[in-house]
């Protein structure tokens, strides 16, 4: 199942700026490997933002909520996730998901 997630990073001014860079090359790392194994299909910056839109293809809910919950930075996120469908106009329309 294919899903746009929409992800913007809100860390408190206040937070621990060491703790805040482990997390963050432990989300790198993380991020690297979903991508590797296909799960993470697509991660783009919004240009002016902390913030991303990615592409996930998993299996269903529960597995991508495990793996946005499970990413380090996930307590100082907001997430919009949209369950995306093949559009019947798109050139791959013919090729299975």
């Amino acid at each position: 199942m294919l899903y746009h997630v929409e992800m913007t990073v809100c860390i408190p001014a206040d937070a621990d700026g060491e703790a805040i860079e482990k997390l963050k090359a432990e989300e790198k790392a993380i991020a690297l490997s979903l991508q590797q194994k296909g799960l993470w299909r697509h991660l783009w910056r919004i240009a002016g933002a902390y913030a991303n839109i990615s592409i996930f293809d998993v299996d269903d809910h529960d597995q991508l909520h495990r793996i946005l919950s499970g990413l380090p930075l996930f307590p100082y996120m907001e997430m919009e996730v949209t369950p995306l469908a093949l559009h019947p106009s798109a050139l791959d329309a013919g090729e299975s998901q």
